[in-house]
């Protein structure tokens, strides 16, 4: 398993959550891998960034929680599968499986922000 650093946002007045891993810069493609959780890629299909529109209510949780800035993302793929889980001050607030329709490579990774 991998780690990489991620930097998160939330903005609540349009409630719009959005995370970005700090080496990446730019995407190729987005794909909507969980009933509005948006992964986007680079050029080598590997992810760059997270985007979800509508978070409280896609994610279930009070504007507040998405405000704290201890946020965790794993994100395992096989050929068959994207196993995508959110956590927030260490509780994990949102987990999702997809097939991977999208041809994202084997990854075992989890993104934190410091």
């Amino acid at each position: 398993m991998t780690s990489k650093e991620l930097i998160s946002t939330y903005d609540e007045k349009n409630d719009t959550f959005v995370c970005k891993l700090s080496d990446k810069k730019g995407y190729v493609a987005n794909y909507d891998i969980s009933n509005g959780v948006f992964l986007s890629t680079d050029i080598n299909n590997l992810p760059v960034s997270f985007f979800i529109g509508d978070a409280s209510n896609v994610l279930n949780v009070k504007k507040s929680i998405l405000e704290d800035p201890n946020v965790a993302i794993s994100l395992k793929c096989s050929k068959e599968e994207i196993d995508f889980e959110l956590f927030i001050a260490d509780e994990r607030i949102y987990s999702s499986k997809s097939g991977n329709y999208f041809n994202i490579p084997d990854i075992d990774c989890v993104m934190r922000a410091n």
